[in-house]
């Protein structure tokens, strides 16, 4: 039996004011879930897969507690003043096939089906998982559009080498997207580093691989307008790819996450932050990392979902001045 329900034209949620928002499945925003990307513009899309954490493991589940904190979400953004499901048709399209324990085997998976979700046409945002997830993701991204520019909001650069002797963890994924040529370091940002370091090594990385880093502190002392004028200038006209680790946001506000690092930002600069990026040309968007287990009260997890729901107003808004 399918589980894509006939042609309607486009997809939106159902009417919250006559259907209530906690009853049906456990899909973004309620919205139809939907396998069939034909006519599609904007897919949600799920990555439940942690072999690549080096600490607290659990973000496998962090997909389906999004999910279940995005139901209060309503369709007009006010702050953008963009009605999403006026300009997107929009569907939950579940979660991507993965196999945990295998990492090799899993990314191969994840790029394959993510693949398929971009030569739809429709505007990805993917849902991890842990950071490792996003490798396959820029595979699949780049192989339709080329080397992208990356806008990485993390406490950690994400560069490492490896760990233990392997190549592919969650604090890895970069160092081999540069490797394999898949994002231009020159049109990308790292923003929100901070933390302790193994040496003074590690923080010279991102500089010697081209990167502009944006330091939590240097955030902090020069302020969220001065970033989002610099970042902008930076990727420019570019095809770029966003991925937001939440641990970008500080533990008061996103504890339920991997490796948390104090000193960081809140709920509303997270948001600011990513509403300042409207007009760039973003081609898909993740954000991983969210570690329900550690999040007993879903702060985390709704915090998650708001940012989700400024990607796809993001997209909303692309969307619109392409068809105009």
């Amino acid at each position: 039996m399918s589980n894509t329900p006939p042609k309607q034209g486009p997809y939106r949620p159902p009417n919250s004011p006559t259907t209530p928002r906690y009853s049906g499945i456990r899909t973004f925003m309620r919205l139809p879930y939907v396998t069939d990307l034909e006519g599609i513009d904007l897919a949600i899309v799920g990555v439940p897969f942690d072999t690549g954490a080096t600490y607290r493991v659990g973000a496998r589940f962090g997909p389906s507690a999004i999910r279940d904190e995005s139901f209060l979400l309503k369709p007009y953004n006010p702050a953008l003043k963009v009605n999403i499901f006026d300009a997107c048709s929009s569907v939950d399209y579940g979660d991507l096939p993965c196999m945990p324990g295998y990492l090799p085997e899993a990314h191969k998976l994840i790029q394959d089906s993510a693949a398929h979700v971009f030569a739809s046409g429709a505007t990805p945002i993917f849902l991890g998982g842990d950071h490792s997830v996003s490798l396959p993701l820029l595979r699949a991204a780049a192989a339709k559009f080329g080397p992208l520019a990356l806008v990485h909001f993390d406490s950690h650069n994400d560069l490492h080498q490896g760990y233990f002797g392997g190549k592919d963890t969650h604090g890895t994924p970069f160092r081999r997207a540069l490797e394999e040529g898949l994002i231009d370091a020159t049109r990308s940002s790292q923003i929100g580093i901070r933390g302790s370091l193994y040496d003074a090594n590690v923080e010279r990385e991102a500089a010697e691989a081209g990167f502009r880093v944006f330091t939590a502190p240097e955030m902090h002392q020069h302020g969220l307008a001065w970033v989002l004028e610099e970042v902008r200038a930076r990727t420019g006209n570019s095809l770029a790819y966003l991925t937001f680790d939440i641990d970008f946001a500080d533990p008061a506000f996103a504890p339920g996450t991997g490796t948390p690092v104090i000193g960081g930002f809140s709920g509303a600069q997270c948001l600011e932050l990513v509403r300042g990026l409207a007009g760039l040309n973003f081609v898909g968007y993740d954000l991983v990392e969210v570690l329900p287990a550690h999040d007993p009260a879903g702060t985390t997890s709704l915090l998650a979902a708001g940012i989700v729901y400024e990607f796809m107003s993001l997209a909303a808004l692309q969307r619109s001045a392409s068809k105009g």
